[in-house]
C-alpha cells in the first residue's frame, strides 16, 4: 500500500504540486490514498476544514485512472443543495485535470441539466440522498444502464446523516443502488470530530459490515483532554439581551469579518435587525430564508470585509463563506460536536488562531455554556447514533421499491436492502399493514403501489415520498415578485392592534394581501416592530452528559477558558440560587411552597423516562426538563422511597403526546401502536434513568 503523493496518478501530482502550489499533503490526505486506491471503505475524521474533501477525491480520481472506470463511477452525496453547490466548481477542476467531468443533480437542478446528465453521465455525480431516491423511482431515468459503473460512494458530513432519519433512508438507498449494479460499492464517510468513530464506520458499511475491509482515518483525534491554550482563544460574556449583545458584537473587531451562530430562527433575525440599526453591515441565514436571500447573504458576505453574517446552523456544515476572523456563538450550542464545527470555521488562514466567543444572553444559560465547554475541555464528543425503531422509514421504503421496480414479489421484497435491518423479513407486520389499508396492492404474488399511497403520497409523481421529513405548513412572502422567505402561519392569524408586521430577512415588513388557498403572503416595506416566530417540534432537549456538566459547573468547576467579570458574577448569581438543587452525593428532590421538584441533572430524554415510570408521583402534566421532573405537591419522603424501591425494574417509555404523530413522516403508513412506539423509544434514555435510580437522592426544603 503507497500512501502520500506516491500513491496518486502522476497527473494529479502534477497539478497539486504546481496548480494547487501544495509541497506534501496533510496527514489526512496522505493516510488515506492507499486504502481508498485500494477500494477499502472508510471514515475520515478531521476537524472543519481538515482537507476530507480532497482526502477522498484525490485517490477515487486515481482510481478512477488507474482501473479505467467509465461512466457514472463515484457518487458523492452531502445533506445540503448549498454544501453541492460550494464543492462543485472546486470538484470539478480537479477532475478536469485528468479529463473527467462532475455533474451536479439537485432539487434546484434544471430538467435541461437532468435531461443531458442522463444522456451523457459524468464519472462524478454531486447529490442528495432524497435526489437518488427520486431518480430511483423515476420513470425517466434507466437505472440499470445510468448506475451500471458506478464503484464508489462519497458520504459529506456523515455524521450529520448518521444521527436522524436522513440515516436510515441514505443507508437503504445505497443499499438499492447496490442490488441495481449488481456489485458491492465502496463507501467513503467525511466527518467532523465524532465520539465513536468506528461505530459510525459500522453504520456506514451497512449490509457490508464485517465482509469489506475498513479503516478509520484520523490521525491526531484521539479524544484525550484539550488543552484550551493550545486550541486558540476561548472566552464566555454575559450580556443579558439581544440588544446587548449586537452593542458589544458592533463595538468588537470592526474591520474584520463576524459569523455569529443562534440557536433559532428567530433570534437570528431579532439579532440582524438589532445589528443593522447600529450601522452594521449584516447578512442573514437560515431554513426559512429563500434560496436567492440566503445565496446573496453568503456571496456579499464572503467577498465583504467590515461585516456580520448571522445563522443558524445551516452555517455550521463545510459552505465556504470565505476567510473569517470571528465565530461568536449567541447562548450555547447543543452538543460539544456543533462547537467543534463553528470553532473550525476560524483560524484557517496564515497567523491566525481559532477562536469563538460566547455571549449569554440569558443568566441561566452561563452555566449551560460553562457546561459544555468543561465537558469539552475533558475531550469529550458526543456519540453518534442512529435513531431507533424507524418503523416510517421502512414503510417508505417498502413503498419506493414497489415504485422502483413497478411490482415486487411478495417473497422477495425482502431482498431489495441485502438483508439489512430493519428493511428484513422483521418488517412483515410493516407489509401487512400497508396491504390491508390499501398502500401497496396485490395481484397474485406480486406488490404494487395501491390507491392510497397513490392519495396521500403521488403529486407531483410521488415526489413528496423522496424526502423523510414533514415540513410544518409555512407562508411564502412575497415583496412583488421577490420572495423573500416563509413565515409561520401563527402570525398572520393572531390578533393584533394596528397593522401586522413580520420580520423576516432582518428588516420588517408590513403584511398587505394574504392568499390563504396558495399560502402567499405579500408585504410592504416598514420601517420597525416586525414579529419573528416558527414553531419547532420534535426538540429533545441537552443530554445527560451535558445536563451533568452544568451540574458540576454549578457545583464549583470552572471551565479552563477566559470569562470576563459580567459572567463571573452571573455564574456566582447562578450557583447561589441553584445551592438546593445539587449535590456532590447525588439527586435533590427540593420543595419550594407548592412546587416540588426532582432535581436530577439527568437531560430530558432521561427525565421523561423517569416522569413516566413514576407516574403515580410526578405532576398531572408531567413537565419535564433537562434538570429536573416536577412532582405532585403532597410528595412525601416515605412514599418517594416506596415508590424508588423497584422503579428500575420497570422503567417506561414516554408517554406520546397525539400531536407528535404529525411530525413523523409516512406514520399513517404505519399501525397507529408501531408509530406511537416509534416516538416513545425515540423520547426515552433507558442506560440514563436507570443510572439516575442507582443514585442516593435526598430531600430540602427551600422554603415552606
Amino acid at each position: 500500500m503507497t500512501t502520500g503523493l506516491g500513491g496518486l496518478h502522476p497527473v494529479l501530482v502534477h497539478h497539486i504540486v504546481n496548480t494547487l502550489g501544495w509541497g506534501s499533503l496533510r496527514p489526512l490526505q496522505a493516510e488515506a490514498v492507499g486504502p481508498l486506491v485500494d477500494g477499502d471503505d472508510a471514515v475520515l475524521l478531521a476537524p472543519t476544514a481538515g482537507g476530507k474533501t480532497e482526502a477522498a477525491c484525490f485517490p477515487l480520481l486515481s482510481a478512477m485512472e488507474q482501473h479505467r472506470w467509465t461512466g457514472l463511477s463515484v457518487i458523492y452525496v452531502c445533506p445540503l443543495k448549498a454544501l453541492l453547490n460550494n464543492l462543485h466548481p472546486r470538484l470539478e477542476g480537479y477532475a478536469s485535470w485528468l479529463g473527467r467531468r462532475v455533474g451536479l443533480w439537485h432539487g434546484d437542478t434544471t430538467q435541461s441539466t437532468r435531461r443531458k446528465i442522463l444522456r451523457d453521465p459524468p464519472d462524478v455525480l454531486l447529490t442528495t440522498p432524497e435526489s437518488l431516491e427520486a431518480m430511483l423511482v423515476s420513470v425517466k431515468v434507466e437505472h440499470g444502464a445510468f448506475f451500471a459503473g458506478l464503484r464508489a460512494v462519497v458520504v459529506d458530513e456523515v455524521h450529520a446523516f448518521a444521527g436522524d432519519d436522513r440515516g436510515w433512508h441514505l443507508l437503504a438507498v445505497l443499499e438499492r443502488l447496490t442490488r441495481v449494479t449488481g456489485r458491492q460499492v465502496q463507501r467513503v464517510g467525511l466527518s467532523a470530530t465524532v465520539g465513536n468513530p468506528h461505530d459510525l464506520l459500522t453504520w456506514l458499511q451497512g449490509s457490508g459490515r464485517g465482509t469489506r475491509p475498513a479503516r478509520v482515518i484520523a490521525p491526531g483525534v484521539d479524544g484525550t483532554p484539550v488543552d484550551p491554550t493550545s486550541v486558540g482563544e476561548i472566552e464566555l460574556d454575559y450580556v443579558g439581551s439581544v440588544s446587548n449583545a449586537a452593542t458589544v458584537i458592533s463595538s468588537l473587531h470592526r474591520g474584520e469579518k463576524r459569523l455569529v451562530f443562534c440557536d433559532s430562527r428567530q433570534l437570528v433575525e431579532e439579532l440582524g435587525e438589532a445589528l443593522r440599526s447600529r450601522g452594521v453591515t449584516t447578512f442573514l441565514s437560515h431554513a426559512s430564508l429563500s434560496v436567492d436571500e440566503r445565496r446573496r447573504a453568503e456571496l456579499a458576505f464572503a467577498e465583504a470585509r467590515d461585516c456580520v453574517i448571522v445563522s443558524t446552523s445551516t452555517l455550521e456544515l463545510g459552505i465556504d463563506v470565505g476567510d473569517l476572523d470571528r465565530v461568536i456563538q449567541i447562548n450555547a450550542p447543543g452538543s460539544v460536536a456543533s462547537f467543534l464545527q463553528r470553532l473550525g470555521r476560524t483560524g484557517r488562514r496564515a497567523g491566525t488562531v481559532r477562536n469563538c466567543l460566547f455571549l449569554a444572553i440569558r443568566r441561566d444559560q452561563v452555566a449551560w455554556t460553562a457546561g459544555l465547554l468543561l465537558l469539552w475541555s475533558r475531550g469529550f464528543v458526543e456519540p453518534v447514533t442512529a435513531p431507533p425503531q424507524p418503523r416510517h422509514i421502512v414503510a417508505q421504503q417498502l413503498l419506493a421499491l414497489a415504485l422502483q421496480e413497478n411490482r415486487v414479489g411478495d417473497r422477495l421484497w425482502v431482498e431489495g436492502w441485502n438483508g439489512l435491518a430493519p428493511f428484513d423479513r422483521g418488517a412483515e407486520p410493516i407489509l401487512r399493514h400497508l396491504v390491508d389499508n390499501g398502500f401497496l396492492d396485490r395481484d397474485g404474488d406480486m406488490l404494487f403501489i395501491g390507491p392510497a399511497a397513490e392519495q396521500r403520497f403521488g403529486r407531483r409523481h410521488f415526489m413528496d415520498m423522496t424526502a423523510v421529513f414533514t415540513a410544518p405548513p409555512q407562508f411564502t412572502v412575497l415583496h412583488g415578485r421577490r420572495e423573500i422567505g416563509r413565515t409561520d402561519p401563527a402570525l398572520l392569524t393572531e390578533k393584533v392592534e394596528g397593522p401586522r408586521l413580520l420580520l423576516l430577512g432582518g428588516r420588517s415588513w408590513k403584511v398587505g394581501w394574504i392568499d390563504w388557498k396558495r399560502r402567499r403572503c405579500f408585504v410592504e416595506e416598514a420601517t420597525g416592530g416586525g414579529k419573528a416566530r416558527w414553531h419547532n417540534p420534535g426538540l429533545t432537549g441537552a443530554s445527560m452528559e451535558l445536563s451533568r456538566a452544568v451540574r458540576d459547573v454549578l457545583l464549583g468547576s470552572d471551565p479552563p477558558v477566559r470569562m470576563t467579570q459580567r459572567a463571573h458574577r452571573a455564574l456566582a448569581e447562578e450557583r447561589e440560587d441553584a445551592s438546593s438543587t445539587v449535590h456532590p452525593g447525588g439527586t435533590v428532590v427540593a420543595r419550594d411552597g407548592t412546587d416540588v421538584r426532582w432535581w436530577t441533572w439527568a437531560g430530558h430524554r432521561a427525565n421523561a423516562t423517569l416522569a413516566s415510570t413514576l407516574s403515580e408521583l410526578t405532576d398531572a402534566a408531567q413537565r419535564v426538563d433537562d434538570a429536573s421532573i416536577r412532582l405532585r405537591t403532597d410528595v412525601t419522603v416515605r412514599m418517594w422511597r416506596a415508590a424508588l424501591t423497584d422503579a428500575a425494574e420497570r422503567l417506561c417509555l414516554p408517554e406520546v403526546d397525539e400531536r407528535a404523530l404529525a411530525g413523523l413522516k409516512f406514520n399513517e403508513a404505519l399501525p397507529h401502536t408501531l408509530a406511537t412506539a416509534t416516538l416513545a423509544a425515540r423520547l426515552a434514555d433507558l442506560d440514563g434513568a436507570a443510572a439516575v435510580l442507582a443514585e442516593p437522592s435526598r430531600f430540602t426544603i427551600v422554603r415552606g
